[in-house]
């Protein structure tokens, strides 16, 4: 029987408190036991990767408990719970089914008169089907040529985490010829995002991908209308030049505006929906249909890993456990994502959507308030622009910020210099490991500017390079992690009422139903 308990309720929680600080990063990373530590706090994922916390305010005894307070609060139960379709998001009264996009974990989930994993199949496979007949030339434009390009309109979910995962994968595509079309992308309702990206391509040779689970959300549709006029303007039909990703009982779903729609439902979240449509109809018309099978193998494969009960052999968890520590126990109120990859340059930025929007709540998953901190601050920017940035608050703020980084031991290109006896990909790499040891170890000097404390926790994730299995493999696990968190706090990471009141309120201002301070900014930006 699943407890869904608040975590100030949980032994295992009381017994943690009292280890607070009782961890010395630079008296462990520095002794002679320091490369055994090293070796041993690590944990293999999918694809290849690797998590390493050897660098984390943990030890032997921490871990102990941290494994109690995996077993108290059933995060493995919890887990199976949801991917075999109970109902989880307890706000929205929902099952959560996003790894099932992935086609493998869990038994069949039937829901409104349906198997949703045969589902969620069918519509990858029609994706696939379509992204073929637009390579091929069996569906071209009024002219009978090709596309060339392909444009998602779609903003939060339906563009954070495609555009992050077609970035991550465009040099890797050029490199080994699976590049099929150039992407781009429409989220910002700021007309300056739209003319900037319309200007820039062939509209005629375009596909537009509009994505819109309610097929209302107003600022998609503001810009469908807005790039409608450019396509008009090139002399071409709208209805074929656009696709939609949306749920079958939108508007969008059986409308001849479109040359095909692709379907998702009220079980993916939009944060969590990269491996549905959202991402599949893009990435599998810019790479091709096997790449973003690749893709959502990887996440299939760490999705599986992720349901080891043995926290020392579940990266998510294990992930997911030090974060609680951190944030409930030793009080750091943010975590910086530094990838050492350019690849990854907007990969923070998903993770901000996944994880702040999933577990920046205040009341538990019965509406109750909660009297313990949630969710972090996230953030963060490639390696090593961030170094040349904000890493000085990092180094000797008064805060502590506990980092993860994530690097790889190759490049996407292979292309490279030696400069100095090393090359571009070495020194990026050397200075990954510069960074975990100057955090944890700090430096002393009786100029007090030029002393550093040490002591800010790291972990290391990494792997030989960015390609779409250790990408995929890379997503579920923060998903995963982010999910598992949730779990620890009693929070539903599957809804955001924040974000409904700003839209909400926006359609009241531009109603002209106004008063008091709302009107009175309104008169600021508003004629």
């Amino acid at each position: 029987m699943i407890a869904w308990e608040n975590l100030d309720t949980l032994s295992s929680y009381k017994k943690l408190l009292s280890l607070k600080g009782q961890v010395s990063l630079a008296n462990v990373l520095g002794s002679s036991d320091g490369a055994k530590r090293v070796a041993e706090y690590s944990i293999p994922m999918a694809a290849g990767l690797k998590y390493n916390y050897a660098a984390k305010q943990v030890d032997d005894k921490v871990i102990s408990v941290l494994k109690e307070l995996a077993e108290e609060s059933q995060l493995i139960e919890k887990y199976e719970a949801l991917y075999n379709g109970e109902v989880i998001n307890t706000g929205e009264k929902r099952m959560v089914l996003h790894q099932l996009l992935r086609g493998q974990l869990g038994k069949d989930v039937i829901a409104d008169g349906v198997n949703k994993r045969e589902f969620y199949i069918n519509e990858t496979k029609k994706i696939a089907d379509f992204a073929e007949k637009v390579h091929n030339g069996q569906i071209v434009n009024e002219k009978g040529e090709k596309f060339t390009d392909v444009c998602q309109i779609g903003i939060g979910g339906s563009d954070l985490g495609p555009r992050a995962i077609y970035l991550a994968l465009e040099n890797w595509a050029k490199a080994n010829d699976k590049f099929k079309m150039n992407a781009h992308f429409i989220s910002n309702v700021d007309p300056d995002d739209a003319a900037a990206v319309c200007s820039s391509i062939d509209i005629s040779k375009t596909i537009f991908v509009l994505v819109s689970k309610s097929g209302t959300t107003l600022e998609t549709l503001t810009n469908e209308s807005f790039v409608k006029d450019f396509i008009k303007a090139a002399g071409c039909d709208p209805s074929k030049h656009m696709i939609a990703v949306t749920s079958e009982t939108s508007p969008l779903a059986k409308s001849p505006d479109y040359l095909a729609a692709f379907f998702m439902d009220d079980y993916i979240g939009g944060r969590y929906s990269s491996s549905s449509g959202v991402g599949g109809a893009i990435l599998s018309l810019a790479f091709g249909a096997d790449v973003f099978a690749d893709f959502l193998a990887g996440a299939a494969e760490e999705d599986k890993l992720a349901t080891e009960k043995d926290i020392t052999k579940n990266a998510a968890l294990m992930d997911a456990l030090i974060g609680v520590y951190e944030r409930n126990v030793q009080g750091y109120p943010s975590t910086a994502v530094l990838p050492y990859s350019q690849a990854l340059s907007r990969f923070p930025a998903h993770l901000q959507q996944l994880d702040m929007e999933s577990n920046g709540k205040s009341v538990n998953r019965f509406g109750k308030k909660i009297d313990y901190v949630t969710g972090p601050v996230i953030f963060g920017e490639p390696g090593t622009n961030g170094q040349h940035s904000f890493y000085q608050l990092l180094h000797q703020g008064t805060d502590v910020t506990p980092l993860q980084f994530i690097a790889f031991k190759e490049n996407q290109t292979k292309k490279d210099v030696i400069i100095e006896g090393s090359t571009s990909q070495k020194k990026l790499c050397a200075n990954v490991v510069a960074q975990i040891v100057a955090f944890a170890c700090g430096k002393n000097n009786e100029d007090p500017n030029k002393f550093f404390a040490g002591e800010r926790p790291s972990s290391l994730i990494y792997g030989n390079k960015v390609d779409p299995k250790t990408i995929g493999a890379l997503l579920a696990h923060y998903e995963n992690k982010v999910m598992f968190q949730g779990f620890i706090w009693n929070v539903n990471s599957f809804d955001q009422e924040g974000v409904q009141l700003g839209k909400v309120l926006a359609k009241t201002v531009l109603s002209g139903n106004m008063e008091g301070a709302l009107e009175a900014y309104a008169k600021l930006l508003i004629d």
